[in-house]
């Protein structure tokens, strides 16, 4: 046997792997001999193939057949298919393949399977339908136009990309009813999609399946599967067996730069099925197989469904099946031989008055589905409907303000030290259990982030009234997850890493910012104050990369009152995200007298003004105020008289009337700013509102951290009291 082990040891560059097993520790290989055993070990070498790429094969179509074998369904499709042609020829611009490749299984779905009401496109148990493969925009534009939605005009068609219409490039959430989410960024529409399905679980475990019950629909291209979230996202999806989740991947093997494969050889399908999915395939042209594969992905119980519609983009075009038929189509003659092709004699952006009312019809179909769960909504008791109505429209319970100013006034009194993010635990201590609608989570980051109260439930497959999601490591999923949930409404999303990986997270982030979603980042280990962990963990430059961000709030709080002050402000929020970027080491509290007032909603404040003549002003923010307030004791010490300005949300104060503003920074003494990062964006605060260049200065860091303690780290970067009162005489005494 050892000889035999030598043998195959030998071989082993040529074959990935060669077993010989046993079926248990007794069992042996019988009369098997060393020469069998090396002859089997050969042949098996000799009959080796390496594995192939998925067969990306273009097969040859015919479209006479296509438009034969079903009528009706053919003209009701191409309706898409030139809508999609006109309008991107009229704007001279856009993608017109993804919409003629995908017309068929967006035609069968709408027509036997959404649930949807065009009338009342926004009553809360329609079924949800994402494009994730937004640059394909005209699918949705056409089909929500057809089907009489009152937003999308046949005016707003023709506008297609153009400025002040709301057929924008790709679709945007917000500009009509109907669109769900904003997608373009490949890969997010699919990560929202599993945030909309997370949704509708925890809504259905608190409100039950006749007032929640009902199906999330995304379209995904291989460019949304490429991206890297995908696979954070239907990891997510298998793992929390997300069965109300049907992705219709759409399999036509091109990409922008050619065929899929020099690109990619990746199996979509095992993929899928390795992640937890129930898979399942369809010819993407044929409307019996579509519907046998959605109708078969409607059964599955306990796991998310992917469907691979084998497609050809462009279909029916000189350029199916390359790479120009993924951009603008805008050849004349190309669009002449294609509609002549599909067997279309209508002119540009004209739809048969009978395709247009069936699609109508198609529609109003929901419409007795709408009636019927109104009719079950009323049936729930008067203080249900109150909660529900309220959980949806996103209002916060008028018990969250009583509930922030006794905690406030607790902290005020006991005045503890405590890390910003310990602060932040303890604050949602008191608000989730009177704000049911918070879903929580963290990126497998839960005892670090303080994000996970007692009362909420971990949500798993066995307990969907569970609120606290553990996401894994898996920032960008999860932010882009939360985004889902927030669109979905009827929940209010948090979740938690280290401020350094915002980095991860940041391009979903951003489109919570572009999509106005009140997620709320809760971002811990904010600074240099993280310590050992080093310089790969210690933010510098993020709080100005978020503030850069628009739509974004961004609070650093610098204590425990301040924290759930930003708590209030971030939930009574609706229309922004919020960042709260907190400490890993103790603070002290420095709102030690209670007032009910929120001052962090004013942005910034006057902390402790100056005894005498005011000649300095400290601006500072998160763990740097309590560095500002003993700065201010060296500097009255001396006689100079000065300020302390806690500045936790720049945005906020950046709102608020120019009368207060002067308040609170006067013209006259020098500022200095205080933070743990770097410099930039703080010159507005110390050479605008009225200050000068020769009279401001920063206290913080240039470059990147180190590995210390954090004390050490503080005092070897030069944030410290002492240096702080130093800048302070210099800049009186002219020095920069």
């Amino acid at each position: 046997m050892i000889n035999i082990l030598r043998y195959a040891a030998n071989v082993r560059n040529q074959l990935p792997l060669i077993w010989l097993f046993a079926a248990n520790p007794e069992d042996t290989f019988g009369d098997c001999t060393e020469y069998n055993l090396h002859s089997l070990i050969s042949a098996t070498i000799a009959s080796y193939q390496p594995s192939k790429a998925p067969d990306h094969r273009i097969v040859a179509l015919d479209i006479s057949a296509l438009r034969s074998a079903h009528p009706d369904h053919w003209m009701r499709a191409a309706a898409i298919r030139t809508l999609t042609l006109d309008a991107v020829a009229a704007a001279n611009s856009g993608h017109s393949g993804m919409p003629m490749g995908m017309a068929d299984v967006a035609t069968v779905l709408y027509s036997k399977h959404l649930k949807f009401d065009a009338t009342n496109p926004d009553w809360p148990d329609r079924d949800r339908f994402i494009l994730s493969a937004g640059h394909g925009s005209m699918l949705l534009y056409s089909l929500l136009y057809l089907t009489g939605s009152p937003d999308m005009t046949l005016e707003q068609v023709k506008n297609f990309r153009q400025l002040g219409a709301i057929t924008a490039g790709h679709p945007e959430y917000g500009h009509a009813k109907g669109i769900e989410t904003t997608t373009g960024p490949l890969g997010q529409g699919i990560a929202n999609s599993v945030g909309f399905a997370l949704a509708e679980e925890v809504l259905r475990g608190r409100f039950g399946a006749k007032i929640v019950d009902h199906y999330t629909y995304c379209i995904a291209g291989d460019g949304c599967l490429m991206e890297g979230v995908s696979q954070e996202a239907i990891a997510l999806a298998g793992r929390q067996q997300l069965s109300k989740l049907i992705v219709f991947f759409d399999d036509n093997g091109i990409t922008i730069d050619g065929k899929v494969e020099i690109a990619d050889r990746t199996d979509q399908m095992a993929r899928f099925a390795a992640s937890g999915w129930n898979v399942l395939s369809c010819d993407g042209h044929d409307p019996k197989d579509i519907d046998r594969a959605i109708t078969e992905a409607k059964k599955s119980k306990n796991k998310p469904t992917m469907i691979a519609c084998k497609t050809h983009i462009a279909l029916g075009s000189s350029a199916q099946d390359t790479a120009k038929g993924h951009g603008a189509l805008t050849s004349p003659e190309l669009i002449a031989d294609t509609r002549e092709a599909y067997g279309w004699s209508h002119g540009a952006f004209e739809i048969p008055a009978d395709i247009k009312s069936w699609w109508e019809s198609v529609g109003a179909r929901g419409a007795a589905d709408r009636e019927a769960w109104e009719g079950r909504m009323d049936k729930l008791s008067g203080a249900k409907q109150k909660e529900f109505a309220r959980m949806m429209a996103g209002e916060a319970p008028k018990k969250l303000s009583a509930t922030i100013k006794a905690f406030k006034k607790e902290m005020s009194e006991s005045a503890p030290k405590l890390a910003t993010r310990a602060a932040s635990e303890k604050a949602l201590g008191v608000i989730n259990p009177i704000m049911v609608e918070t879903v929580g989570g963290s990126a497998d980051l839960t005892g670090s982030n303080n994000t996970k109260t007692p009362d909420m439930g971990v949500h798993t497959p066995e307990n969907r009234e569970g609120r606290y999601i553990h996401y894994g490591i898996r920032e960008h999923g999860m932010a882009a997850a939360m985004n889902g949930m927030a669109l979905h409404g009827g929940v209010r999303p948090y979740g938690g890493t280290f401020m350094c990986f915002t980095d991860y997270a940041r391009g979903a982030m951003r489109l919570s910012a572009l999509m106005k979603q009140p997620v709320v980042y809760v971002m811990t280990h904010d600074s240099i104050g993280l310590g050992e962990d080093g310089p790969t963990h210690q933010p510098v430059e993020h709080l100005a990369m978020l503030r850069a961000t628009p739509n974004t709030q961004v609070f650093r709080p610098a204590d425990a009152v301040e924290t759930a002050e930003a708590w209030q402000v971030a939930l009574e929020t609706t229309d922004q995200p919020s960042v709260l970027s907190l400490t890993r080491q103790g603070l002290p509290t420095v709102r030690t007298e209670h007032t009910t007032k929120n001052m962090t909603a004013q942005g910034a404040y006057v902390l402790a003004d100056a005894d005498g003549k005011r000649e300095a002003i400290l601006m500072a923010t998160g763990s740097e105020v309590a560095i500002a307030m003993a700065a201010r004791d060296i500097l009255q010490s001396e006689g100079i008289g000065t300020r302390v300005v806690s500045m936790p949300c720049w945005e906020l104060f950046e709102e608020q009337p120019e009368a207060y503003r002067r308040r609170v920074l006067p013209a006259g003494p020098v500022r200095v700013g205080i933070e743990a990062a770097i410099r930039f964006g703080w010159d507005r605060w110390l050479y605008g509102e009225r200050g000068r260049r020769e009279k401001g200065g920063f206290v913080g860091m240039h470059d990147f951290g180190a590995s210390a303690p954090a004390n050490e780290l503080y005092e070897h970067f030069g944030i410290t009291a002492e240096a702080v009162a130093q800048k302070v005489r210099d800049l009186k005494a002219g020095k920069r």
